[in-house]
């Protein structure tokens, strides 16, 4: 299992990479491991504002639909929209 040094996690199995004032978010590598296949992922859209905790999004697998939680505040400037289109990058890099 891959864990970068570089990041924070949550108890949710999130992490987050704080830039400046830029966070990038993501699962980790356990996460996408217990999940399995990925099959679809919601996205936040760009200019949705969050507060640490709340649910920003959710990753579908065979096996099952999790909520994805934000680690810290703030507002979406950018999402990864190759998840959309390919939502098993996810398992092949959860920290791409």
């Amino acid at each position: 299992m891959n864990i970068p040094e570089n990041l924070r996690y949550s108890k949710d199995h999130e992490w987050v990479l704080i830039e400046g004032n830029i966070a990038t978010i993501g699962i980790t590598d356990y996460a996408q491991q217990s999940l399995g296949d990925i099959v679809y992922v919601e996205l936040p859209r760009v200019g949705d504002v969050f507060n640490a905790h709340d649910s920003c999004g959710s990753v579908e697998s065979v096996k099952a639909v999790s909520e994805v939680f934000m680690p810290v505040s703030g507002e979406v400037v950018e999402v990864n929209q190759e998840l959309s289109e390919s939502p098993e990058v996810v398992n092949k890099d959860p920290y791409g």
